[in-house]
């Protein structure tokens, strides 16, 4: 109980430091969007296309703008001082990662929704028939991405080049992820749209395996 009490306290101290700020949802935003109007100006995409390569471009540019979200996750609290105090406050340490992943695939998702309507319209790609199972591709790409990006960004947070070392360490630990994801989207957004049980059970495992080794070794990622 005391694990779940101080993971909903910390998580709601999340949600207000970043609805205060607005920093992070306004950046990875902005970010997705320029990424999607340029391609979709430059390319001028058929409807045939936009099946094909729609998906990895949408997942890429999540992929890209989560790296600019979580950058920031554990270095707001190391340049405050406060990591030592968020420590002694919780009698868990995983009750740190689950606040902060919890938020972060939070953003994750409402950023994810903000942008489908605007990918739909400017791709010519109905989302609306299969909104059911792509919310659950969302929910289970963005809560991989966030476990991974939570616990590297612990790491990252206390090193010299924090800025640099993120992305080299998270774009190749998601590639799985970013490949699974955009296969069951594609086969969401196809002519005939089809389900691949298999892409959604192996993001489920991601999930569940790094979840649970967040919880084993998160204590030791805090550790100076």
């Amino acid at each position: 109980m005391s694990l779940l009490y101080n993971t909903s306290v910390l998580f709601g101290k999340e949600l207000r430091t970043e609805f205060r700020s607005r920093e992070i949802l306004t950046t990875t935003v902005v970010f997705i969007l320029m990424v999607i109007v340029l391609f979709s100006f430059t390319f001028d995409p058929s409807a045939a296309e936009s099946r094909r390569f729609g998906p990895g471009l949408l997942w890429l540019a999540f992929l890209f703008a989560s790296s600019l979200m979580l950058q920031s996750c554990f270095l707001r609290e190391q340049n405050n001082d406060t990591i030592s105090a968020l420590r002694l406050s919780v009698s868990d340490p995983f009750a740190i990662f689950l606040a902060k992943l919890g938020a972060n695939t939070l953003f994750l998702l409402c950023t994810e929704l903000l942008m489908l309507p605007i990918f739909a319209i400017l791709y010519n790609v109905p989302v609306l028939p299969v909104f059911g199972p792509l919310i659950l591709v969302l929910f289970l790409g963005s809560l991989g991405v966030s476990i991974a990006g939570t616990a590297l960004s612990a790491i990252s947070a206390q090193a010299r080049m924090r800025e640099l070392l993120l992305p080299l360490l998270l774009l190749p630990m998601l590639t799985p992820v970013l490949v699974a994801s955009t296969q069951v989207t594609t086969g969401l957004l196809d002519a005939v749209p089809s389900i691949q049980w298999k892409g959604i059970g192996f993001l489920a495992v991601f999930d569940v395996v790094f979840l649970t080794l967040l919880w084993l070794f998160g204590e030791y990622l805090l550790e100076e």
